[in-house]
């Protein structure tokens, strides 16, 4: 990777590090850069997801304020998260590098259509906030856990799968939301990122991108 190359994925990095903060579909920039300069898709997926956990964890730090008195709720779900991207890791790593090439243009149109309707779904779980469960329940947990796949296993706009679940199933601010998002987030991400490491093919010269950015 040259310079030019490393700056172009530095600036993808600066810019999905702030939007996965506030909303949570970054490797919809990332993810594309790779690819548009050589790396792999499988590998370029990999990759991202290993140079994510950094500004996974900025985010969550940055919302300290707002994850006081969060700590249960964290535990519980996030169990669900990290048994979510170690399923998730798997199925990328294990089926045919082929399926992926297929099934990531749906999701990224999936993840497209997310973020386009990001607006309205702040508006209606607002909306609805007074008639949110407290706790979320076994659903919320399940659904966690599906996200948890779908984010161990491509991860664009998986923030916005977790505000849309923690926003219907509990009753909480949106912001405290957000901020219980990234934590979830940050251990689908680094979870994942554990696995890829230890069996899977880094760019290496991608996640420094990534990551710095």
């Amino acid at each position: 990777m040259t310079g030019w190359e490393l700056a172009a994925v530095s600036a993808a990095g600066v810019v999905a590090g702030g939007i996965n903060a506030v909303v949570g579909s970054g490797s919809l920039i990332t993810f594309p850069t790779l690819v548009a300069l050589g790396v792999d898709p499988v590998t370029a997926n990999v990759s991202n997801t290993v140079g994510l956990v950094p500004g996974s964890f900025t985010a969550a730090y940055g919302y300290r304020p707002e994850l006081q008195g969060q700590r249960e709720r964290l535990l519980r779900l996030g169990l669900a998260s990290g048994i979510g991207a170690v399923i998730g890791g798997i199925l990328l790593l294990f089926l045919d590098p082929g399926v992926f090439e297929v099934v990531v243009i749906a999701l990224i149109l999936v993840a497209c259509v997310l973020v386009l309707v990001q607006p309205r779904l702040n508006a209606w779980l607002a909306a609805r906030r007074a008639d949110a469960h407290p706790h979320g329940g076994a659903a919320l947990w399940l659904g966690v856990l599906a996200a948890g796949v779908y984010g161990g296993y491509f991860g664009a706009a998986q923030g916005v799968l977790l505000i849309g679940l923690l926003g219907s199933f509990l009753d909480d601010h949106l912001q405290r939301v957000n901020a219980a998002k990234n934590v979830l987030a940050l251990i689908v991400n680094a979870v994942a990122a554990g696995l890829f490491i230890v069996v899977a093919d880094v760019d290496w010269q991608a996640v420094l991108g990534v990551a710095m950015g």
